[in-house]
């Protein structure tokens, strides 16, 4: 992989880091569990091949836009992504082990990605990030709730954007945190 573009992110026992592809089985496993992909939309699961997933992974060589795992304590628990686009990056993060959940551990993984993304000099002589933007289901009070206390400012809700798998019709909430409020908020974490 071109290390240029692979992560690695550590602060005390957390990691965030590119996938490999000998990640691929728990990610698949992860992501065709429908009880980890019910707040995306996919109660029953993305229903993906280790195949799949291991051309996903290796996607991570050619872009700058990552497919990451997150850790405590080196034990992979979840998994974060970013993906660039003009002068933004677009993130998403999943804590897959419940027993990880409700502990402030998807807060500070995001805080450190934040960091990362405006900070990195590599990806942002590449790509300068002038704002992150991320969409949650609107159902989704407990990441709404983290997103809104890093300082993220909900732009619009969309209401009926979706229909998940079962035939629902779901709302969404979209966000984003500008280069400027970044700088404000840092000092607050």
């Amino acid at each position: 992989m071109n290390e240029q573009r692979k992560i690695r992110i550590r602060q005390n026992n957390l990691t965030i880091r590119s996938a490999e592809v000998t990640d691929a089985e728990q990610l698949t496993t992860w992501w065709n569990d429908g009880t980890v992909m019910e707040h995306a939309g996919f109660p029953n699961g993305l229903n993906q091949s280790l195949e799949e997933t291991i051309e996903q992974i290796k996607s991570n060589e050619r872009r700058l836009s990552q497919i990451c795992i997150i850790e405590v304590s080196s034990i992979p628990m979840g998994e974060m992504s970013y993906s660039i686009g003009n002068r933004y990056a677009e993130i998403g993060i999943k804590i897959c082990d419940v027993s990880y959940q409700n502990q402030g551990l998807g807060k500070k993984f995001i805080e450190l990605l934040i960091d990362f993304l405006f900070t990195n000099e590599v990806l942002n002589y590449a790509v300068p990030i002038d704002k992150i933007v991320l969409d949650t289901n609107l159902k989704n009070e407990r990441a709404r709730h983290v997103y809104e206390e890093i300082g993220f400012m909900k732009v619009r809700v969309n209401e009926d954007a979706w229909e998940d798998q079962l035939g629902q019709m779901q709302s969404s909430v979209d966000y984003e945190m500008t280069r400027e409020r970044y700088g404000l908020c840092r000092k607050e974490w």
